[in-house]
């Protein structure tokens, strides 16, 4: 006889694309809406596999129930919705797929970052209303000649600072992972991170969510920032506490942000930050291609093909590693 195929339950995100999973893995994919720990305990249960979006919550609690359960596969870069000390202890691999959108990030953070600078959303807003003048968004400042900082060096960061290389931009960034030697070779200074809210005319936000950065652009933090400064986060939302933000822009502690990410997605009708003249808040999009959508699906299917054949996935995350 035939043994059953292995089961795999995938969240009913956009970004997962589940004729390729089906196509290349033997087993069968069913796709469930998984975005609460109640329904991802229904869905997944005698699941080998699941495959999970960032806001799908793969909690202790979760994994405890599900005893078929091999791997936890996230369909991108952050794990920060996935217990993975959890996982290890239920004998369950997690992966990611850490660099498939790398040149979309780092081109939707320099594209936040001009139009902030610039105030083309603002311009094309006044426009529409019926306006026509250069005035209208006044004071707007050179680009050449500023300071960039990095919040985080990984490859994002790197790939940024590559392409903003014709700015003529001084670059410094704040990662303690990262020598001063090995950023001192892509002609960037470190420093602390007190220091770079200090100089920078221009904060990008690179790092991961963990315990420890979990708000740190909080009121003190802008409050250390330049007046004219702009903020841009692609990382993720819960490193801006966002009514402190909000504050920040109303009373000019800060002069502009461009947001991908918020804590909570999608925002409510009354969010904070959304509809301000000088915030521009993007959904969650600057993952996307085409390209990097085909190599987000291909690697996460290689990753499974992996954990359910007995091996090591690609990309599977260590769990003793403080890689964060």
């Amino acid at each position: 006889m035939t043994p059953p195929m292995e089961r795999v339950v995938a969240s009913d995100d956009p970004m997962i694309d589940i004729d390729r999973l089906q196509a290349e893995l033997d087993a069968d994919v069913v796709v469930a809406e998984t975005g609460s720990e109640e329904a991802l305990r229904d869905a997944a249960a005698g699941a080998a596999a699941l495959v999970v979006d960032v806001n799908t919550p793969v909690t202790a609690a979760v994994l405890d129930g599900l005893d078929d359960l091999q791997v936890v596969a996230r369909a991108g870069v952050g794990i920060d919705n996935i217990d993975v000390s959890a996982a290890a202890d239920n004998g369950v691999a997690v992966t990611n797929v850490p660099e498939y959108c790398t040149d979309e990030v780092a081109t939707h953070t320099v594209t936040l970052l001009l139009d902030c600078v610039r105030t083309l959303t603002a311009y094309d807003r006044d426009v529409r209303d019926g306006g026509w003048g250069w005035e209208r968004t006044r004071p707007v400042h050179r680009v050449r000649g500023r300071t960039l900082g990095l919040v985080s060096f990984g490859p994002i960061a790197r790939r940024v600072r590559d392409q903003l290389r014709g700015f003529d931009l001084d670059v410094i960034a704040y990662d303690p992972y990262v020598d001063a030697g090995e950023m001192a070779e892509a002609d960037v200074e470190k420093v602390t991170l007190e220091a770079l809210y200090e100089r920078a005319d221009y904060v990008s936000l690179h790092t991961p969510l963990t315990e420890s950065t979990a708000g740190m652009i909080d009121a003190d933090a802008l409050a250390a920032m330049r007046d004219h400064a702009v903020l841009v986060n692609t990382g993720r939302g819960g490193l801006v506490d966002e009514r402190a933000l909000r504050a920040a822009l109303d009373d000019g502690t800060i002069a502009a942000a461009g947001l991908d990410v918020l804590a909570e997605e999608p925002p409510t009708a009354d969010h904070p930050l959304v509809g301000l003249d000088n915030c521009i808040v993007t959904p969650h999009a600057a993952w996307y291609s085409e390209e990097a959508r085909d190599d987000l699906n291909a690697a996460v299917a290689a990753n499974v093909e992996a954990a359910l054949a007995g091996e090591t996935p690609p990309n599977r995350i260590d769990p003793e590693t403080d890689w964060l």
